[in-house]
């Protein structure tokens, strides 16, 4: 029978049989090939390097020692029922006694006269007697180098299961016999230039290596290639789109400075640069694909609605998806004011319960979506309704995303599919989520990106303050004052009912106890996700009419939420949320002449929480925040992978500047040089990365 011959692709129950008896364990840590395995890097490593002598060993001093077997015993302790396996060693400078519980097979293992070393916590007993209790154990090797448990850089790793630390090792130490054999998928070009160690030898010193330099090294060129894959893929797939046909859409500069005269402020510098980005790619005849980033308050939408002003008076629709009900009848009410009166029974509202022409005209589901499909719609806002199967556009020019990442990349493509030409809308996606620069090369490479930082003239700066719990009266005495001067307050909760568990303040919780207990005689409403539409837009439209002081809501007001007589916002358990949600909350005030305060609340002693808090105190700037937020918590915990379709990365970090600028410029390179893209393997990988795309 043939041998078989083992590559990356081959599943890890080829290696041994103790991978195969494992393998549902290994299934559990994503490691079903050779080349999974390859990539299953350490977490940390114990320098085992230093060899001791017994006679050296001090008490509780965790050390490596070498030296010889001299005597193997096996019994069962009398009083726990386990097997006890005893081994006698001895060096030149004395003698120690090993003890394992449970592991009888050590006793085949190992034999009188074998040279090991032995890895663990030495206790001593007497002035002769040394012990070690269930030490790591090796094998002596003529090559230093050879061993993979002791005396060395020793790597420890994730576990499931029944896998051991010695079994994983084993079995990476098998597989990258294999990885020798397989060629560097990274061009010379790239080793050459950035002196990148070889594929093989960067495995071999990650997982075992033979000085802290080598592993540096390694590092580097695994995380260089981690990034090169991702950065190439997007730079494929963003010139794969804009390869594809769409609508030409011609500047209307008399249409467009009507409409900015008429607007009821002056539009910032990054304002006026943002959208002449975007109606400039508009002009092209293959689709845009931008993201407009802007801090809150800054201004994003109004860029987004005279886009679609100057798309609709070419006889070209616009699709704009919000995330929340809220926020599409937030930005439905801006339209209604924007636009002008003869556009008004062209744009509509469509959410799950609500049909609305600007004209204010209710309509029959089926009625609004036969005019999105004869064009007498040209500009359409909603929720997820917008994907629904029976919604199909005529000449659907324009899409907008709002709070993209909020939406999953599924989604996004949905919404695209709708147009029944062959032309490709274009495509604007905003966040109000200031976004890490690190994160914007990992997370939106495909993207071409306008960042609007200025806030419109006259607003002041929010003062926040992190107030203790014994300081509460004085807080509720605090927005007493400003609503005897006709100002408003958001009260924010985590949760809508009462968790024990969790031991953080809820929406009905804090909504009864303001209404019964502190201000009996004030208006107080409560506002959340579970509430019925109507009811939600009712709390929204009366709150915006200042009809009621305090609303107390969870965080369906992230987002989009203009109520500018609102002057503080309350929020309690503030660390259930993250720096960047936070600065969100703290966003919906302030949009006004009048000073306005951010108060956060909070009996967390957490020192990580109180560093999070006491930074949004200091700095009202969400780029920054958003940097330490990345620091802090990490990218999944951010915005998760599911909507911002991020990989997982294995051994890269999102705060590894330097090379994501390095790896996205020898991506462009490569994608617009096609003697690169002819290598068969550089090609597979790519085709196979585990990542979604935003224009796949």
């Amino acid at each position: 029978m043939a041998k078989q011959i083992l590559n990356t692709e081959s599943p890890i129950s080829s290696l041994h049989s103790i991978a195969a008896k494992l393998e549902s364990d290994f299934d559990k840590l994503g490691i079903d090939t050779i080349g999974d395995l390859l990539w299953y890097f350490p977490w940390r490593y114990d320098d085992l390097s230093e060899i001791k002598t017994i006679q050296d060993l001090a008490e509780g001093e965790v050390a490596t020692i070498k030296v010889i077997v001299n005597n193997i015993k096996t019994y069962r302790s009398p009083r726990r029922k386990l097997v006890v396996t005893q081994v006698k060693t001895s060096d030149d400078t004395g003698k120690l006694e090993a003890v394992w519980f449970g592991q009888k097979f050590i006793s085949q293992v190992l034999k009188e006269g074998d040279e090991i070393y032995l890895s663990g916590k030495s206790q001593i007993k007497t002035s002769k007697t040394k012990t070690m209790a269930s030490p790591d154990y090796e094998k002596v090797k003529d090559d230093l180098n050879k061993q993979i448990h002791s005396a060395r850089l020793v790597p420890n790793y994730h576990l499931s299961g029944k896998i051991t630390q010695k079994q994983l090792r084993f079995l990476i130490d098998r597989a990258l016999k294999v990885a020798n054999y397989q060629d560097d998928p990274l061009p010379v070009e790239i080793l050459n230039k950035e002196k990148f160690i070889w594929l093989h030898e960067a495995l071999q010193e990650i997982h075992f290596p033979t000085e802290e330099k080598k592993l540096e090294q390694a590092g580097q060129r695994l995380k260089f290639q981690e990034l090169f894959y991702l950065q190439a893929k997007y730079q494929l797939a963003a010139k794969s789109y804009k390869q594809q046909p769409s609508f030409v859409v011609p500047i209307n500069n008399k249409l467009l400075e009507q409409n900015i005269k008429s607007l009821p402020f002056e539009l910032t510098d990054d304002q006026r640069q943002t959208l002449g980005e975007v109606i400039a790619d508009m002009t092209s005849p293959h689709p845009m694909n931008r993201l407009i980033e802007g801090d809150v308050g800054s201004g994003k939408t109004i860029i987004a609605l005279l886009a679609a002003i100057n798309t609709m008076s070419h006889n070209t629709q616009t699709a704009m998806m919000a995330p929340t009900e809220i926020l599409a009848q937030q930005h439905f009410a801006n339209m209604q004011k924007i636009f002008p009166k003869n556009q008004l029974s062209q744009i509509a509202l469509l959410t799950k319960d609500l049909q609305i022409l600007g004209n204010n005209k209710v309509l029959t589901k089926k009625n609004i979506l036969e005019k999105i499909a004869n064009n007498n719609i040209k500009f359409v806002v909603g929720t997820h309704s917008l994907i629904q199967d029976k919604i199909n556009f005529d000449k659907l020019g324009l899409v907008i995303i709002d709070e993209q990442h909020r939406f999953g990349v599924k989604q996004r493509q949905a919404i695209k599919d709708k147009s029944q030409g062959k032309e490709v809308p274009h495509l604007l996606s905003m966040t109000a989520t200031p976004i890490p620069r690190t994160l914007s090369l990992t997370l939106y490479g495909d993207l071409d990106i306008s960042i609007i930082k200025q806030k419109p003239a006259g607003r002041q700066e929010i003062k926040t303050h992190l107030i203790p719990d014994s300081k509460r009266e004085d807080g509720y005495q605090f927005i007493l004052d400003k609503i005897k001067q006709n100002q408003q307050v958001f009260v924010v909760c985590p949760l809508i009912d009462k968790s024990d568990k969790l031991g953080v303040k809820s929406v009905t919780q804090e909504y009864n106890k303001l209404n019964k207990e502190i201000f009996p005689d004030l208006d107080i409403r409560m506002l959340h996700g579970k509430l019925k539409t109507e009811a939600k837009k009712k709390i929204m439209d009366d709150f915006q009419a200042n009809k009621f002081p305090i609303l107390v809501s969870t965080s369906v007001i992230e987002v989009g939420v203009d109520i500018p007589n609102a002057t503080v916002m309350w929020i309690e358990s503030a660390e259930r949320f993250g720096l960047s949600q936070l600065h969100q909350f703290r966003g919906r005030i302030g949009r006004n002449k009048l000073a306005s305060f951010c108060l956060l609340f909070t009996t967390d002693k957490n020192k990580l929480n109180t560093t999070r808090l006491k930074a949004l105190t200091k700095s009202n700037d969400g780029f920054e925040l958003s940097e330490l937020d990345l620091e802090l918590r990490g990218a999944g915990e951010i915005f998760g992978t599911q909507q911002t379709g991020l990989m997982r990365l294995k051994i890269a970090k999102l705060s590894d500047t330097a090379l994501i600028k390095k790896a996205q410029k020898w991506a462009k390179e490569i994608i617009n040089n096609k003697k690169y893209l002819s290598q068969q393997q550089l090609q597979k990988i790519l085709k196979n990365l585990k990542t979604e795309m935003h224009l796949e």
